[in-house]
């Protein structure tokens, strides 16, 4: 396929080649009724670029296939069989899988430690989890992805189970064994989903982890706008076999998705295949190179370490590490995570993706050069003399990885919708939540509606969000009490 072409991105040239005067939506009219104040702050090509799909960027019945054509060169470009794109991110596209697997009290394989709307996936369809468990670092108190051991148990135990759900790189960019963990679901004739959100650049550069659809994946969801470089929303998923049909999962996405789409979703996403097409070796060669360099800097700076496949690639850990996610190890500086970041954008304007109780994580892309590198180094060299004379972070009491494995007794849709309660936080152990408790970033609930509660997981969610955990997701945000099925009696 000639991939030198981008249909959306000509598609929209063209819309604005023909002056075309729109009497449908967008109601902003290319930005003519828009605010001056908003048009000073996001700039007029952010209006100029909002068009509409049909009767838009295509005519009244899409009959120039704009999308799709779009759509099937994103699937030659990474070698799928099909490839749906996405507006509203890989949260609508990972439950748009996990619905085309399986149905209402079916049962799904699915890693614990996978993100929230997984969890909502669960609660939407009425799909019975079946939990296999990460591989749990209980020294340096992070998960990885299970292992293909793992994943057969599960199958053995549940042969019912429709298919399985992955997730590989997790945010501290650690990597899963996808080609044995699909070798097994396939042993059990059964489809096999990766929930990629972070490795959309994994397809064009032989020196980062191995990706979905080259390890025999059925299905993988992708984030563009985390790796690669498309706005915010962007996500894609793509297809490969006849484990999973495309008409089926496309319906699926319909019954979830927006009819109205954005274009700038969609036309980001078309010119950033392009651009890996063209140009993404070199431009992931430069990026992996700056990693090297920033990683080895930063570990050089007196109480910051620098983790990598040392510390995360072994038995019972991890197959792999993407080499662009920079995760920083604070405990010899001895200040948290959330102090490190909130210090470094107040004091140094500089951003961070991801912090816990002991670390933050830096991820490096094609964005990234001399300059914003520099930066980064700066500021954590900066961050060192400061952490002097900052408070020592509150504890977290952190529960040992058996106590991360709590039990399941409901569906996680029966909890969400059935009677609740708020109870006070001492009076929820032993009771079913209702309600997720996700700490965020990653977005991994530590709680599932339909789970026991149990003292050392309320302790540690307690204890967290006195030290800077966010949790976004409870009922009550200062975790004084929790939302609990009601008690029949």
């Amino acid at each position: 396929m000639d991939h030198s072409k981008a249909p959306v991105l000509e598609a929209l040239a063209e819309f604005h080649e023909q002056g075309i005067v729109p009497f449908t939506p967008p109601g902003h009219k290319q930005g003519r009724g828009a605010d001056p104040r908003v048009v000073d702050v996001v700039g007029e090509g952010v209006f100029t670029s909002d068009v509409l799909g049909p009767n838009g960027l295509d005519d009244r019945l899409l009959r120039h296939g704009v999308l799709q054509q779009a759509q099937e060169l994103m699937a030659d470009a990474v070698g799928a069989d099909h490839t749906f794109f996405s507006t509203c991110g890989s949260s609508l596209s990972v439950k748009s899988a996990m619905l085309a697997v399986a149905g209402p009290h079916e049962k799904l394989i699915v890693v614990r430690h996978a993100h929230k709307s997984v969890i909502s996936g669960l609660i939407i369809s009425g799909v019975s989890p079946v939990w296999v468990h990460p591989h749990w670092d209980g020294e340096r108190h992070l998960s990885h992805p299970p292992g293909p051991d793992e994943v057969r148990r599960a199958f053995e135990a549940e042969p019912e189970a429709k298919g399985m759900l992955l997730v590989t790189p997790t945010d501290y960019g650690t990597c899963g064994d996808i080609k044995a963990i699909a070798e097994v679901c396939h042993e059990f004739d059964k489809p096999l989903i990766v929930d990629e959100a972070w490795g959309a650049h994994l397809p064009f550069h032989p020196d980062l982890p191995p990706w979905a659809m080259d390890a025999d994946a059925d299905l993988c969801v992708t984030s563009v706008h985390k790796m690669g470089v498309a706005v915010e929303q962007s996500s894609v998923f793509h297809l490969q076999g006849s484990r999973v049909d495309p008409a089926v999962l496309k319906a699926r996405e319909d019954i979830l998705g927006t009819t109205s789409a954005s274009s700038l979703v969609y036309a980001t996403v078309d010119g950033w295949r392009r651009q890996m097409v063209e140009q993404g070796d070199k431009l992931l060669s430069t990026a992996l190179s700056l990693a090297e360099r920033v990683r080895t800097e930063i570990d050089g700076l007196p109480g910051l370490r620098v983790m990598g496949e040392r510390e995360f690639v072994g038995p019972d850990l991890a197959a792999s590490f993407d080499p662009l996610k920079v995760v920083v190890d604070l405990a010899e500086l001895g200040i948290s995570g959330y102090q490190a970041s909130d210090w470094l954008r107040s004091s140094r304007r500089v951003t961070v993706g991801l912090s816990d109780h002991r670390r933050i994580v830096a991820m490096i892309t094609v964005a990234d050069d001399e300059q914003t590198a520099s930066a980064l180094v700066s500021a954590l060299r900066d961050l060192v003399a400061a952490a002097k004379g900052m408070e020592r972070p509150p504890q977290v009491d952190l529960p040992r990885p058996g106590d991360l494995e709590l039990r399941t007794v409901m569906l996680p849709r029966d909890a969400f919708f059935g009677e609740t309660e708020q109870v006070a936080a001492d009076k929820a152990v032993g009771r079913v939540a209702a309600e997720m408790i996700s700490p965020y970033p990653p977005g991994a609930p530590a709680l599932v509606p339909g789970e026991v509660i149990t003292r050392e997981m309320l302790e540690y969610l307690r204890s967290g969000l006195a030290a800077g955990m966010q949790l976004p997701d409870p009922a009550d945000s200062q975790l004084d009490s929790v939302r609990v099925v009601k008690d029949p009696a």
